[in-house]
């Protein structure tokens, strides 16, 4: 998604206006939890600040596909993220070291946002929690713990 800064940089435009929607199909997830992302919509702008340095504000939205944790079925998650910084910033957190020159790809910093956003897990709303058990091991939640009688005397001396 590459945007021209040659107007703005030659005071030719005071903003570049961003509204775009993002496809990626056919795109690699390998290394990551997604298994697909959806209506991905970036709105926003580049402006030049007083000391003639660009100014980046985008408002990022989609849908994730992700596994569930118990399942692996595919759970929906909806994300919404905002950036906003210097260009120049934002680039010096990528590690990139290319220069800003007349035109730059915005899609590095809309993916790298994209990763932050990723939960650590999620459940599918259909999973059943109730009869999960295996050899050995079964699914615990909210299990009442109980008191060793041995410690339960010492509450009486204090």
């Amino acid at each position: 998604m590459n945007i021209d800064l040659l107007r703005l940089k030659n005071n030719v435009d005071k903003v570049i206006e961003i509204n775009e929607d993002i496809s990626f199909d056919g795109f690699d997830f390998s290394g990551t939890d997604l298994i697909d992302l959806r209506d991905v919509h970036v709105s926003g702008n580049l402006t030049k600040d007083s000391m003639d340095d660009i100014c980046l504000y985008l408002s990022v939205s989609g849908v994730m596909v992700l596994p569930c944790a118990i399942t692996l079925e595919e759970v929906l998650h909806n994300f919404s993220f905002v950036v906003d910084d210097k260009l120049e910033n934002i680039l010096e957190e990528l590690k990139n070291d290319k220069k800003i020159e007349n035109t730059i790809d915005i899609l590095p910093i809309i993916w790298e946002n994209i990763l932050m956003e990723i939960p650590m897990r999620v459940v599918s709303p259909n999973a059943k929690l109730d009869n999960l058990k295996g050899d050995g091991w079964r699914f615990v939640t909210d299990e009442v713990k109980s008191v060793n009688p041995e410690l339960e005397k010492l509450k009486d001396l204090l």
